[in-house]
């Protein structure tokens, strides 16, 4: 979330099934912090805070998650003893209790709360569990790995097909990456995939490869079943945005966008008809990096994030 990534970020949003929200204890709430909060709230992702740096001279947990109550809501609830191998004092309890009404009555008649009440809760976004710890020395990363294998909402994919695009890159070979996620059905490789251009062309292209990542390792499949996160050889025109298949009716319209403009300088002797093409690669890979070539003045224009 960091705002040199802010674009990509606001694309990879749409394929999150939650999110883990990163809080310095000795900044708090920053303003790009509320910025990535309202998209959040717009994208309806269930989300989990960390507040990271509680190791730092000076910091008060107290005082952090007053402010998160204060700007985002009573729903951001300390979580450190609230699951159940935990012991959660009565007060800590009805602070949960009161976030949202089903959660209450539970409370009132067993004088507790389960954990399948709790998933639902911050699957429609009514809590927000917050853990602390410093992740310079793995202090709290163990619990709140735990909570979120415990409250992650349970996703129900359709059996159609359908994936939503959200990052186009290359390979160390040059190859062209669709980033996508499957959202329902299956995707075998071979695949005949149809799609329609902003400007109205429609495409057929066959998927050639399905290749799964960690970092810039990958392990080829045969197929991508609903909820695989993927990259896909073969398509020569996607971008990011593009829904597939089941997806097609629903549009992807980013928030953020570029505010300055630039004019390239390119070393002498460079010809700017020949920069261009490589710069329209650069520009299928970020749809906030746009290349305007200026005939009239022979140069070349970016507007970038």
């Amino acid at each position: 979330g960091h705002v040199d990534f802010s674009a990509e970020m606001e694309r990879t949003l749409q394929v999150l099934d939650c999110a883990v929200l990163v809080i310095s204890a000795a900044d708090g709430v920053q303003g790009h912090t509320e910025t990535l909060w309202k998209l959040l709230k717009r994208y309806e992702i269930p989300v989990f805070i960390f507040v990271n740096k509680m190791d730092q001279d000076g910091t008060d947990k107290k005082a952090v998650l007053g402010e998160l109550r204060e700007r985002f809501g009573e729903g951001c609830i300390d979580f450190t003893r609230i699951l159940p191998e935990a012991e959660a004092s009565p007060e800590e309890l009805e602070n949960l209790a009161v976030c949202e009404e089903g959660m209450m009555e539970e409370y009132l008649e067993t004088g507790s709360i389960r954990i399948d009440t709790l998933r639902k809760a911050a699957a429609e976004r009514k809590i927000f569990p917050c853990w602390f710890g410093s992740a310079l020395r793995a202090e709290g990363i163990e619990a709140l790995l735990d909570g979120i294998v415990q409250l992650a909402p349970e996703i129900h994919y359709p059996e159609e097909f359908g994936a939503k695009v959200y990052k186009i890159a290359r390979d160390s070979q040059g190859t062209r990456l669709t980033y996508l996620k499957v959202t329902g059905g299956c995707l075998p490789v071979r695949t005949a995939v149809s799609y329609r251009l902003p400007e109205g062309e429609a495409l057929e292209e066959k998927v050639k490869e399905i290749r799964l990542y960690s970092g810039s390792r990958f392990e080829a499949t045969a197929q991508a079943p609903a909820g695989s996160v993927c990259a896909v050889l073969g398509l020569t025109r996607t971008y990011p945005g593009l829904r597939l298949g089941a997806e097609q009716d629903s549009v992807f319209q980013p928030v953020l966008e570029p505010v300055m403009t630039y004019r390239l300088r390119l070393p002498p002797g460079c010809d700017p008809a020949q920069m261009l093409p490589k710069l329209r690669q650069l520009e299928e890979e970020d749809p906030l990096f746009r290349i305007v070539w200026m005939e009239e003045l022979g140069e070349l224009h970016a507007q970038v994030m």
